[in-house]
């Protein structure tokens, strides 16, 4: 993620925990790793050139609710 933000990757991990609190998309627990169109929104938003927010998974899913 870091380098394909142009960051320092031993920086990037303080910046990135900064970020998340304005929303940048958190790490999925599943994946490991963010999902990369959810970045790309948060980043388009965060410059103006987007008005639609990205949300972010709610929990797992439980089939078993209904």
């Amino acid at each position: 993620m870091a380098r394909r933000l142009s960051q320092d990757p031993a920086e990037w991990k303080a910046k990135a925990t900064i970020l998340e609190r304005d929303g940048l998309p958190r790490i999925d627990p599943m994946m490991g790793a963010r999902y990369w169109p959810a970045v790309l929104a948060y980043w388009n938003r965060r410059y103006g050139l987007s008005a639609a927010a990205a949300m972010s998974p709610d929990g797992m899913e439980n089939l078993n609710a209904l």
